[in-house]
């Protein structure tokens, strides 16, 4: 990787593994993973403006609105500590925060260097979602098939025997979050690749194959 800043956004359906290649991306490459929930979160504990706005929306369970999550990134973008650049985490969802984040970056003056799709089966993904299973105490993923602790009971990374499950984490939950996703998100990949900025990878892939995909890309645009 050079010292220039590379920026992306990973796009793909719910349990398409964008949280896990994130984390992968990050410990390989220095890059900084911005979630906007974790933003928002991070924003209201420490009383900004948008974080007092999104307060009240969030305590009654609503949607908070384009402009403050913008604004709450634009925040965090200003404050510097970028890593080797960043990962969008969570956002942008719809064309239109597609392109809001575009007039953000441009404004100061950043840039998106690539959106990369991860490819899925959607019948696939009921069962890969159904699965999962992340630590209590790390939140490192873990699957009832395809990724089961190397001990029984035991997280591999910190030793913790507690986990959990999501309780959206079944079929028809599933089922309709993939319905909404193929909705308002997947028309993202067509807007960027007009634009010349995307990539797509076949995630039914095994994960470590997934990975090496991303960082040959990753590799290319950072040469």
């Amino acid at each position: 990787m050079t010292d220039t800043l590379t920026n992306l956004i990973l796009l793909g359906p719910p349990g398409a593994g964008k949280g896990t290649q994130a984390r992968m991306l990050v410990e390989r490459f220095g890059l900084l993973q911005l979630s906007t929930g974790d933003l928002l979160r991070e924003a209201v504990a420490n009383g900004t403006a948008a974080g007092r706005t999104a307060k009240g929306i969030m305590e009654q369970g609503g949607l908070v609105p384009d402009d403050v999550v913008l604004q709450v990134l634009k925040d965090r973008l200003s404050s510097g500590n970028l890593g080797s650049g960043v990962i969008f985490d969570g956002f942008p969802r719809t064309l239109g925060q597609a392109e809001a984040l575009d007039a953000v970056l441009a404004e100061m003056g950043m840039k998106l260097d690539r959106a990369i799709a991860l490819e899925v089966d959607d019948a696939a993904m009921v069962d890969r979602i159904a699965g999962r299973y992340t630590c209590a105490h790390c939140g490192e993923g873990y699957h009832d098939t395809s990724k089961q602790p190397a001990t029984v009971g035991k997280c591999d990374v910190c030793g913790g025997t507690d986990f959990k499950r999501r309780a959206d984490d079944n079929a028809e939950t599933v089922r309709a979050r993939l319905e909404t996703y193929h909705a308002e998100t997947a028309p993202l990949t067509e807007f960027y690749a007009r634009r010349g900025l995307l990539s797509s990878i076949d995630a039914m892939q095994p994960i470590e194959t997934v990975a090496g995909r991303l960082a040959e890309i990753l590799e290319r645009e950072s040469a």
